[in-house]
C-alpha cells in the first residue's frame, strides 16, 4: 500500500483503530521519519485521545488509559533501548492482557511478540511504501 503523506499515514492509524482489541501487538518499523509515529498519531486519535500524541523516544513507553482513549495503549519506542533484558523492566508482557501495544523499533527485540501484526514503511518517491506481515490473530480483521 502507498502512503503519499503524513496525514495518509495518520488516516492509515485511523482506520486501524477500528480493528484492534487489548492483546494485540502491532511493530511498526522503517527508518527515521518514515512516519511509525504518524500511524500511532492517528491511531490514538481515532481511539479517542485528544491533543497530540508524544513521541516516546525519550520516556520509552507512553501509556494511554481510558477515559483519555477507548482501550489502553502503551506506545512503546525501543530505538533507545541496549539490550533486551531492558524490556523485562517495562512489563510490556504483563501489559498485554488488557492492552494494545504499539511498538517502534521492534527490530530492537527481535524474535518477541512473533504474533504481531508486522507494519513497515519505506520511502518511495514523495511518499511512503507500507508493507503488513499478518498474523493469525488478524486475519478476520485484515485487510482494514
Amino acid at each position: 500500500m502507498f502512503v503519499a503523506d503524513a496525514a495518509a499515514t495518520e488516516a492509515f492509524g485511523a482506520a486501524l483503530a477500528r480493528a484492534v482489541r487489548p492483546g494485540d501487538v502491532i511493530a511498526l518499523s522503517g527508518p527515521l521519519g518514515a512516519g511509525k509515529t504518524s500511524i500511532a498519531r492517528g491511531l490514538l486519535a481515532a481511539l479517542g485521545l485528544a491533543g497530540e500524541a508524544p513521541s516516546p523516544s525519550f520516556a520509552i513507553v507512553q501509556p494511554y488509559a481510558p477515559p483519555e482513549v477507548q482501550v489502553p495503549v502503551l506506545h512503546v519506542d525501543l530505538y533507545r533501548v541496549e539490550d533486551v533484558a531492558e524490556l523485562e523492566e517495562l512489563g510490556l508482557d504483563e501489559a498485554l492482557a488488557d492492552s494494545v501495544l504499539l511498538v517502534e523499533w521492534p527490530e530492537r527485540a527481535e524474535g518477541r511478540w512473533p504474533e504481531a501484526l508486522r507494519l513497515t514503511l519505506a520511502p518511495e518517491g514523495e511518499g511512503r511504501r507500507l508493507t503488513a506481515k499478518v498474523p493469525a490473530a488478524w486475519k478476520g480483521r485484515w485487510p482494514i
